[in-house]
């Protein structure tokens, strides 16, 4: 208690106002979906959501909403959903630390301007290039014989090449600011890059890597057009199931709201794990440029 009033006579008046303000704004939608799903269909339908907020007491609470989702499939979209983003978070992670450090500590010819080209690439929206890289994966289906449309494989590859200039570029600024007399010390002492790279390098930069892994973790869950083009509808993902369960007409929308909040947990089981991290990494990147 006394380290909460500690900070709060710290804290400006008018700073933490604004706060509280943010706060609720951002927290309203949240809240009326939740207690939408929690609410029947017979007084959701009539009724707005902050009525049940203001007489809890006096409101019928069911979870129909959250049973209707998890039967019509919603469990095998969870895993179809984790089957996708898991790989696509850690293969851009891993190609893009090599490259990161790379572009830091190996000096070879023409070295800032590819960097230059790979910052120029994080322009391109994704939707335009949707066409060519799916006529690409034909071609290469046709050419080799192993099939990539319709599989995981073609999301990893997807996802993974759109978030690589983003993730060298935020990996690269930070591995920046580290001394270079350590890794000066290292190499005198007869250690390889490949040893600096693993043992110092990738260590120290867990605050980065853990930075844009929830960057790119919440990216991949929440996609919709790349998972719906390149993985279909026989392996669906939790987004595409959400459309499916507000019918042709709208009428699913609670069990929509139900399977929002089934698709929120994963998501806020790894902000809050890595959140130390987050903004150390995102801060120490922009030091240097």
């Amino acid at each position: 208690m006394s380290k909460i009033l500690h900070l709060l006579r710290n804290l400006k008046l008018g700073s933490l106002l604004g706060m509280i303000i943010l706060v609720v704004i951002w927290s309203t939608p949240t809240l009326g979906l939740l207690i939408t799903s929690l609410r029947p269909s017979s007084l959701a339908d009539i009724s707005p959501w902050w009525e049940a907020l203001f007489n809890p007491l006096s409101t019928l609470w069911t979870l129909d909403a959250y049973q209707n989702s998890l039967s019509s499939g919603m469990l095998d979209s969870l895993i179809n959903t984790i089957a996708v983003t898991i790989p696509a978070t850690i293969l851009p992670l891993m190609i893009a630390a090599n490259a990161a450090y790379a572009f830091t500590f190996l000096n070879f010819k023409g070295k800032e301007f590819f960097f230059a080209v790979l910052v120029a690439l994080m322009v391109i929206p994704l939707q335009s290039s949707l066409i060519p890289v799916l006529r690409g994966m034909v071609w290469f289906q046709k050419a080799v014989g192993i099939p990539l449309t319709g599989t995981y494989a073609s999301a990893w590859v997807v996802h993974s090449a759109f978030a690589m200039p983003l993730a060298i570029y935020i990996l690269r600024n930070y591995m920046m600011t580290l001394p270079r007399e350590l890794i000066e010390a290292a190499k005198v002492d007869g250690a390889s890059n490949y040893q600096i790279f693993w043992q110092l390098v990738l260590p120290v930069s867990v605050p980065a890597l853990a930075s844009f892994a929830i960057f790119q973790f919440l990216w991949v869950w929440n996609d919709y057009l790349i998972a719906f083009i390149f993985v279909g509808e026989q392996k669906a993902v939790m987004t595409y199931r959400l459309l499916r369960l507000l019918g042709q007409y709208g009428q699913g929308w609670r069990d929509v709201a139900a399977g929002s909040f089934i698709s929120l947990i994963i998501p806020l089981i790894v902000f809050f794990a890595l959140q130390r991290y987050f903004v150390r990494g995102l801060l120490a990147g922009s030091v240097k440029g």
